[in-house]
């Protein structure tokens, strides 16, 4: 019976993640749930999986999520703020960890859950975009399991011989992570101009929260999970590559020496890959349908266009820039993002500010937590001085 802290319980990624849980109830305890702030939507899933500690991010939220469980009748611990979240993570509550959190906020209970020996359930990218030698070395020292849960990634992970080998020895040529487009694939700059928050929300095929719905319609989702695949999988930058396939089927293909391409397909759901890292090395049924290629008839894959969505081009830059930018690169689109949804930055205006900052700081060497966690903040400091000057 896995023990499973859920960090980011209320999104879409912990819905995921308890509804596998829940068609296994005789492998599978949901012992730890957190959220940010929606103690209404954390009570109902205290209710119904009854865990042992209940954490809100926020904690001037404790006492109405305390006040909730108690007229639901749900007897657990209540906790709040981070530094209990990080507790919680590499705590003896659990021996699993679904690092869902949105955000560098999510960096310290990652780090905390590598250390602790977890078998981490990797759905925070920016823990490893931001320090990804630190949390693989982390991981290391703590002897635990890092299993990704970004659709692209597992797919790789599935697609490799024993998870995450040494490339070279495995005869790998490249990794080949696929992309939807995004809503506006096909489109031109000038036609992106004028676009709505709601509009870069609105996407084709994925569910899934704002930030991330947003970071899809420009690419740096993708340009991110560049980033990951190279730190996750020891994959130098030029062999990496990434082609856009509308259907979002293939989640991702790794090219081997021989000639051969393997590839996991599968529907559009991200239980698949949730089931694949709760359950590994075995498979499990995550309540996804088969796929039926015949109704699909054709799979597509085109080139992206970097001139457009300038932010994935950013991306490959601030890989190949080393030292830190890759932190710089994920505060300042995250600032960027911020503003687009508030309605203060166009939606051209996200990349063209990433890139300012990546000019206004240059990139240092990665010492260790601290110094990230001071660089972040410096570039958020820059990005918002960006975003002042030029668009306010």
């Amino acid at each position: 019976m896995r023990q499973v802290a859920v960090l980011g319980a209320t999104g879409s990624i912990g819905g995921s993640t308890l509804d596998v849980i829940a068609r296994h109830p005789d492998r599978f305890r949901a012992s730890v749930l957190v959220a940010n702030r929606n103690t209404e939507a954390l009570a109902a899933l205290c209710e119904r999986f009854r865990p042992d500690l209940a954490i809100i991010a926020d904690p001037g939220m404790e006492a109405d999520l305390a006040r909730r469980l108690a007229a639901a009748g749900v007897r657990c611990e209540v906790a709040s703020g981070a530094e209990a979240v990080t507790a919680a993570a590499a705590g003896p509550l659990c021996d699993t960890v679904v690092a869902a959190i949105v955000g560098a906020v999510g960096l310290d209970s990652t780090f905390a859950a590598a250390r602790a020996g977890k078998r981490l359930l990797l759905a925070n990218k920016e823990s490893i975009v931001m320090g990804g030698a630190l949390l693989l070395e982390a991981l290391h020292q703590g002897g635990g399991d890092l299993i990704p849960v970004d659709s692209e990634h597992n797919a790789i992970f599935q697609c490799l011989p024993g998870g995450r080998p040494e490339l070279a020895r495995a005869g790998v040529r490249r990794l080949v992570l696929t992309a939807s487009g995004g809503p506006f694939r096909g489109r031109t700059r000038a036609e992106l101009g004028s676009i709505t928050p709601d509009e870069a929300c609105a996407h084709p095929k994925w569910s899934m929260g704002r930030k991330i719905s947003v970071d899809s319609a420009t690419l740096m989702n993708k340009g991110l999970e560049v980033i990951e695949a190279h730190h996750l999988f020891a994959a130098p930058v030029d062999r990496i590559e990434v082609v856009v396939h509308p259907q979002s089927l293939v989640h991702s293909m790794v090219d081997y020496v021989d000639g051969s391409m393997l590839a996991q397909l599968g529907n559009p759901d991200m239980r698949t890959a949730i089931s694949c890292a709760l359950a590994w090395p075995e498979r499990i049924d995550a309540g996804v349908a088969p796929l039926d290629l015949a109704a699909h008839a054709r799979l597509d894959f085109e080139k992206p266009d970097l001139d457009t969505f300038r932010c994935l081009a950013l991306a490959f830059q601030a890989l190949r820039a080393g030292g830190d930018a890759t932190t710089i690169l994920n505060a300042a689109n995250e600032i960027a993002v911020d503003a687009f949804l508030a309605g203060t930055l166009p939606f051209l205006g996200i990349a063209e500010l990433v890139e300012r900052v990546l000019e206004e700081l240059p990139a240092e060497p990665v010492v260790d937590v601290q110094t990230l966690v001071e660089r972040d903040a410096a570039a958020r400091r820059s990005a918002r001085d960006v975003l002042h000057r030029a668009y306010c």
